[in-house]
Formats: structure tokens, sequence, C-alpha cells
């Protein structure tokens, strides 16, 4: 590891958003602590190729754990001397959370709550943590983009009631013991070594194959896609950017350029070259109709402004999963040259 620099400690290290703000983060002479608890909700063959892809780096140190171990994150911190956390871990997933609860109590509510305590009791400086546009509920999508201070008291699904509890309680640490927080709400993230429960993703492998794709919500959703490197930027300009001491804030994170699912898949076919047989289905319990990213807030306070369309973002996805796929993944993700 990098001698006489302050680490930054990076939580989800081995998931999909925490590898690529690892890697922007060394990439720019950052020394980074990952930490991760490699569970088995998706895959863990690809959570540890992102790891091995990070452990190759200088400056890199990754900590297998459970960040619901208040006293091993309380230790890790003091004995890092971290002064900066970015807190990506968490279970993700909305129907997940129907099936396995517990899951979201352990990792999203105890996990947090762990990282808050870690925080207060070492002086940390600025806690940047994942939040989710899933706290904004179920509206419809019509006029501007969600704003960070629209309602949300009206969650759809225990995911989404965790990340709203998650964002109380940042709010109140902040009151109480005085250290900057910043909340970012992603609006579907997607890209190169992205997570396999994805539509994305999981319509890419089903389209390659032959094999026919669920359309859930007759296709009438829509999302507002983020490319991975469009986020990445909102990160590091959030954590370079702390609010003011003892406070807490709010940031959306998206593309403002919300897209309907079937043109969504129609996007995709044209990227594999492949057309999907499609089977219709009924909108699923958790899910919402629309999401759309007002970002106005981040661009104020770092410039932020999406760059990548979901045309060039998903050939760059296609041509990382195809290696992927074979066994052939490259030491570098095509959108990194």
């Amino acid at each position: 590891m990098n001698q006489g620099i302050t680490p930054i400690l990076v939580t989800g290290a081995a998931g999909f958003i925490g590898m690529h703000t690892a890697e922007r983060l060394l990439d720019r002479g950052e020394t980074v602590i990952g930490v991760d608890v490699f569970n088995d909700y998706y895959d863990p063959a690809l959570k540890e190729a992102r790891a091995a892809r990070l452990q190759a780096r200088e400056g890199f140190h990754m900590v297998r754990a459970d960040i619901a171990d208040h006293e091993q994150m309380k230790a890790l911190v003091a004995d890092s001397g971290a002064e900066r956390i970015v807190h990506l871990a968490a279970q993700a997933g909305v129907r997940y959370s129907i099936e396995n609860p517990f899951a979201y109590e352990r990792s999203n509510l105890a996990g947090h709550l762990s990282m808050l305590e870690a925080a207060r009791h070492n002086g940390v400086k600025h806690l940047v943590y994942a939040s989710s546009s899933s706290v904004y509920g179920d509206r419809p999508l019509e006029g501007a983009g969600f704003r960070e201070d629209d309602p949300t008291v009206d969650p759809v699904s225990l995911y989404a009631a965790t990340k709203r509890s998650c964002e109380l309680l940042s709010q109140s640490y902040a009151k109480l013991y005085g250290f900057p927080q910043s909340g970012l709400r992603f609006f579907t993230v997607y890209g190169p070594w992205g997570r396999p429960d994805m539509a994305y993703f999981s319509f890419t492998r089903k389209i390659a194959r032959g094999e026919p794709i669920e359309v859930y919500g007759e296709g009438k959703m829509a999302r507002d896609f983020t490319y991975i490197d469009d986020i990445v930027d909102g990160i590091v300009g959030v954590l370079d950017n702390p609010p003011q001491q003892g406070a807490h804030e709010v940031y959306n994170i998206g593309d403002s350029q919300p897209v309907g699912l079937m043109e969504m898949i129609s996007t995709l076919e044209d990227a594999l070259g492949a057309k999907a047989a499609k089977i219709m289905r009924p909108m699923q319990p958790g899910d919402v109709t629309a999401t759309y990213a007002d970002v106005s807030k981040l661009n104020a306070l770092t410039g932020y402004q999406p760059k990548v369309p979901l045309k060039d973002g998903l050939e760059q996805f296609v041509k990382w999963w195809r290696g992927y796929d074979n066994g052939d993944t490259p030491s570098q993700s095509p959108h990194d040259t």
C-alpha cells in the first residue's frame, strides 16, 4: 500500500459500483481499503473476479468482513486511519427483499448503523453512502424529474424502506455527532462488470442464448438508466465536496433521460445483433412504474453531467459480457480504453 497517504475506505468493494469507484480512486493516486462479505446473492465468482482486478493494483487492500460486525468495523477504521468512507455495501434487489427480508435488516440497517458508529468514534471527516431512487415510491413519469425534496414517505418495497431508513439514521447522526454525510440516490446503474440480477444483464444472457425474456409491467415501465462511469463521476465529485460540519445532504445521481423498457430492449437487441422472444408479464410486487432523476443539485455542487448515452453504454456492456461469458475477460474493461 502507498505510504503516507490517508486511505479511503470503500465498503462493497467487490460489488459493481464499489469496484469501479475503487478503481477511479486508485487511478488518481489514492490508497483504498476495500471491505466486502462476498455473499452469494449472485454468483460469487463475479465478485471474486472484481476483487482480483482490484488486488492487482498498487495501493489497494481487500478486507473480507461483514459490515454489520460493528466492533470489527470500528477497529478497522481506527487501525487504518481512514478519514473518508464511501459506504456502498448493501443487500440489493427489490424482489429479493420480499423473499428474504432479514438479509436487508442485517446488511442495510445494522450495516449502515455499524458504519455510522465506526465513523463517529474515529473522527471520520466525510461519510458518503449509497441510497436509492426507490425511496421516491411509485410515481407517474410526468413533468420534471424526481427532486431530493420530494416526499419519500410511501415506499413500495422493503428494500426502499431500508434505504430511506438509512437516510434518516444518517440525518440523526449528523445532528448528534457533527460529522458531514452525503447520501447518493442511485438511478438504475448499468455497465461492464454489472450485477447479473439486473434486467439488462439477464436479458443479454437469454437473448444471446436464444431463450425468451420475461418483460414485466407489460413493457410499460421506464428507467433512468445511468452508465457506471457517469455514476462514479458523481460519487467522486461528492466525496471531494463534503457538506458543512454537522450537515447531511442527499443527491440524486442519474442520467435525467428516462428510457422505456421496450426501447431499452430494442437497443440491447441491436448491440447483440439478435432479437428477443418476449413473454409479457404483469407488474411485480415492489416494482415502480418509472424513475427520473433531477440532478440539478448534484450539478450545482460538482458540475455533474452524464455523458454516456444508452446505446453506447449497452454496446460497451455487451463487449465486456462476451469476454466474461466466454471466460476471457480482459484485464481492462472496454470503457477504460
